[in-house]
């Protein structure tokens, strides 16, 4: 196969972000999660700091379809880049890294945005108990206060999700190729089990 793309959804704590990093080793094929907030940030001439604190936000009030076509959202507005053209220089980092090659991405709705290409969609998931463990030793915090953590950082990646694609499907399975529990097999034999799964259904 001349391109693999993967799209890796997450929720959080779950290890999505290091079963992509292990479907990339694996693989031979960049990942890019925070790397894509850098490229992004060359792109709209805007600071990497800058660009992390609108990553995976809600607050535009419309939809990713609305954005492509509205002029009121484009260009820059006191000094800085408007939301809408935020999205629209992101979509198109996605894009332009995507048809140049293989990518992995991780988050920001890069299902939705490389909708017409062949892909593969993943959505990693554990229980809430191993997540805020998970979390919990991340951040040097306790389970209760993970388990806010992850309701709120999963309520704000959702919000973003569903404002992107008009839709309600973050984390929904018939949105996805495949959903899998990282705590089951690990993070190692996960990533296994995904490219196993590409290969059968022709995606890698």
């Amino acid at each position: 196969m001349d391109r693999i793309l993967i799209n890796i959804g997450r929720q959080v704590g779950s290890g999505g972000h290091s079963v992509a990093v292990a479907l990339g080793q694996k693989l031979g094929i960049d990942v890019y999660d925070n790397e894509l907030l850098i490229k992004f940030a060359e792109k709209s001439g805007l600071s990497a700091d800058y660009i992390k604190q609108k990553d995976e936000r809600p607050g535009l009030g419309m939809g990713f379809g609305g954005l492509l076509g509205s002029p009121t959202y484009s260009g820059f507005t006191r000094g800085m880049l408007g939301e809408g053209e935020l999205f629209r220089v992101q979509s198109e980092t996605i894009m332009e890294i995507a048809m140049h090659g293989s990518a992995i991405f991780v988050g920001r709705a890069s299902d939705y945005v490389l909708r017409d290409l062949k892909t593969l969609d993943v959505f990693v998931t554990a229980p809430l108990e191993v997540r805020k463990a998970a979390v919990a030793q991340r951040q040097g915090i306790t389970p209760e206060q993970a388990g806010n953590l992850i309701r709120r950082q999963d309520r704000r990646r959702k919000d973003y999700y569903d404002l992107i694609t008009m839709g309600d499907n973050w984390g929904v399975a018939s949105n996805y190729d495949l959903c899998v529990d990282s705590s089951i097999l690990g993070i190692d034999k996960t990533a296994d089990y995904i490219i196993a799964f590409g290969r059968d259904a022709g995606l890698i």
